[in-house]
């Protein structure tokens, strides 16, 4: 008599170990994508808690971008870096399209009428008309304003947006660095101190010799 093969069951049968392999596999083609979707999730969360007013400027104490532009109010007077230098002056970058430039103005103003401190404008992205048209209605605070039509120059001056104000020393330094409207507050608290500093350093001190004499 001939012995049957007892046929084993499905529960004896040994584990598909290709299926398996083949469901890991599909598994971690989901989880790699969803991984780093997760890590920039976190990385925009971070980006989204930064106050880009906080961060500091590259330019602080670096000599400023070399440039050539025209001015605003005559095409055929060219202004560059050099014409920033011998003086502590400001530097402002302002747009007629820029709401933000409207409430800082009435501060500039101001500024020209506390300080004799050249404000240097730099009329960013904008038409030439519109330019002049606004500085016709609002007042114009600034001594010479460089008509950046392309924004080549402010983007050279690593501009965030629009406005920004730069304090530049009598060597054409940038020592200071305002992202956003200046408002009556921040003049007194920031500006006008780092003007003040800035202009007492080239006061000559007393020569002690000649006081002793």
């Amino acid at each position: 008599m001939t012995e049957s093969t007892p046929v084993a069951s499905a529960e004896q049968q040994p584990p598909d170990t290709g299926n398996s392999v083949k469901v890991r596999l599909h598994s971690r083609r989901f989880l790699v994508p969803l991984a780093i979707f997760a890590l920039m999730a976190v990385i925009l969360g971070i980006g989204l808690t930064i106050d880009p007013r906080r961060i500091p400027s590259p330019l602080i104490d670096k000599p400023v971008p070399a440039f050539t532009a025209p001015d605003l109010h005559d095409v055929e007077v060219m202004v560059s870096q050099e014409t920033l230098k011998g003086q502590v002056s400001v530097v402002n970058i302002w747009a007629s399209w820029c709401a933000a430039c409207y409430e800082e103005h009435p501060v500039l103003l101001k500024l020209e009428q506390l300080r004799d401190t050249p404000i240097y404008g730099l009329n960013y992205k904008d038409t030439r008309e519109d330019a002049l048209g606004w500085l016709a209605r609002l007042g114009d605070p600034y001594t010479t304003s460089i008509f950046d039509q392309s924004g080549r120059v402010g983007i050279d001056w690593g501009v965030y947006g629009v406005p920004e104000t730069f304090i530049v020393d009598h060597k054409g330094v940038i020592r200071y660095k305002h992202i956003g409207p200046v408002s009556e507050a921040q003049l007194h608290d920031r500006i006008l101190p780092v003007l003040d500093r800035l202009q007492a350093d080239l006061t000559p001190s007393p020569d002690k010799s000649t006081d002793a004499n």
